[in-house]
C-alpha cells in the first residue's frame, strides 16, 4: 500500500475510535458528524481490507487486526501532532485546557492541594480531573493518550515513559493518640500482638510492606482489610487497631482524625514517588508546563 493511497484524516478518526469507542464521542471529539464517522470507517475498511471496529454492547470493539495498528498509528499522530506544533506556545495564564492527573487516594489527599492553589494564579482557567490509578489500567490509558500525567509508587511505568523523582517516604506505624502504644513507640512485639488494618493498593508498589514483614517472618493480626487508604483514619480513630502507612498520607491524617506515629519496628524499604508521563507527551509544551508545575511544588532534593 502506498502512503499516497491513505487520507490523514482516516487515521485520525481510527484513533478516536479506538480511544473512545463510541461514534457519538468520535463525532464530538472531532466536530463531524455522526454518519460522517461512519463514512469514514467505511473508507478506511475497504482500503485496509479489514473490519476493524465492531459494534457490541460496549461500544465498538477493535478486531485484532485494529488492535496491532492502533499504537503505531496513535505514536505516529503524536509525532506528526508535535512536529507541526513544536513551535506553538503554551501559555498557561490564557489557557483553557483540561489535564487528566492520575492518582491513587493518597495522592488526591496530599498533592491536589497545593498543586490547585498553585494553579489559582498562574493558570486560572486550567482544569483538572484525577482518576485512581488504583482502579484503572494507568499504562494503557497513557498509553491511549487519556491521562496526561500520573503521580505515585507506580513501578509498573518502565518502558515508554519518562519520569522525574519528587521524593522517598518512610513506612510508619499509625494508630489513635490515646492509643496505649503512644507512649513508648511499638516494638516487634506489640507490633504482632496488635490488632492491623491492611490497605491493599493495587497497581501502587505498597505490597512491599506485606513482603518485607513475611521475610522477616511476622504474620500481622489483620482485622480489617480495605482497598484504598482513605478508611484507614476513620477506622483508627475508633478502635485500637495500627497500621503500616506511607509518611506522607499520616501526614495528612493525624491531626483530622487525632492519630499519632511512631517508626515501624521493621525496617521498610522507602516509597519513591515520582511524576510520570508517556513519551508521545514528552515534547508536548503544555504537558512540560504542568509537569514543571508539580516538579516545582513537590520535589525535594533531601528524598525526605
Amino acid at each position: 500500500m502506498n502512503l499516497k493511497d491513505v487520507d490523514l484524516n482516516l487515521l485520525v478518526v481510527f484513533n478516536e475510535l479506538h480511544k473512545h469507542g463510541r461514534v457519538s464521542a468520535v463525532a464530538q471529539s472531532l466536530g463531524i458528524s455522526q454518519p460522517g464517522v461512519s463514512n469514514a470507517l467505511g473508507r478506511l475498511r475497504k482500503l485496509l481490507g479489514d473490519d476493524l471496529f465492531l459494534r457490541t454492547s460496549r461500544g465498538m470493539v477493535p478486531t485484532p487486526f485494529a488492535q496491532a495498528l492502533a499504537q503505531p498509528i496513535a505514536d505516529a499522530l503524536g509525532a506528526l501532532h508535535g512536529t507541526l506544533n513544536a513551535h506553538a506556545a503554551f501559555d498557561p495564564a490564557r489557557s483553557e485546557r483540561a489535564f487528566v492527573i492520575g492518582v491513587n487516594d493518597v495522592g488526591e489527599t496530599y498533592f491536589l492541594p497545593r498543586l490547585m492553589r498553585a494553579l489559582e494564579g498562574e493558570a486560572p482557567g486550567v482544569t483538572i480531573r484525577t482518576v485512581r490509578t488504583t482502579s484503572i489500567d494507568v499504562r494503557d490509558e497513557m498509553e491511549r493518550g487519556r491521562i496526561d500525567l500520573a503521580m505515585g509508587f507506580l513501578p509498573g511505568l518502565k518502558s515508554g515513559f519518562f519520569q522525574r523523582r519528587l521524593f522517598s517516604q518512610p513506612y510508619v506505624c499509625i494508630f489513635r493518640r490515646d492509643h496505649p502504644l503512644a507512649a513508648g513507640g511499638v516494638s516487634a512485639r506489640q507490633f504482632r500482638a496488635a490488632e492491623h488494618v491492611g490497605i491493599v493498593s493495587e497497581g501502587t508498589g505498597h505490597g512491599v510492606v506485606d513482603e518485607v514483614l513475611e521475610q522477616a517472618g511476622i504474620r500481622r493480626r489483620l482485622r480489617l482489610i480495605v482497598p484504598h487508604f482513605m478508611a484507614v483514619g476513620p477506622v483508627l480513630a475508633a478502635t485500637d487497631m495500627i497500621a503500616v502507612v506511607p509518611r506522607r498520607f499520616a501526614d495528612c491524617a493525624c491531626q483530622p482524625f487525632g492519630l499519632a506515629t511512631a517508626p515501624c519496628p521493621v525496617k521498610i524499604p522507602e516509597s519513591v514517588i515520582n511524576v510520570f508521563w508517556h513519551a508521545r507527551n514528552h515534547r508536548d509544551q503544555a504537558n512540560q508546563w504542568l509537569r514543571q508545575v508539580v516538579v516545582n511544588q513537590f520535589a525535594e532534593n533531601d528524598g525526605l
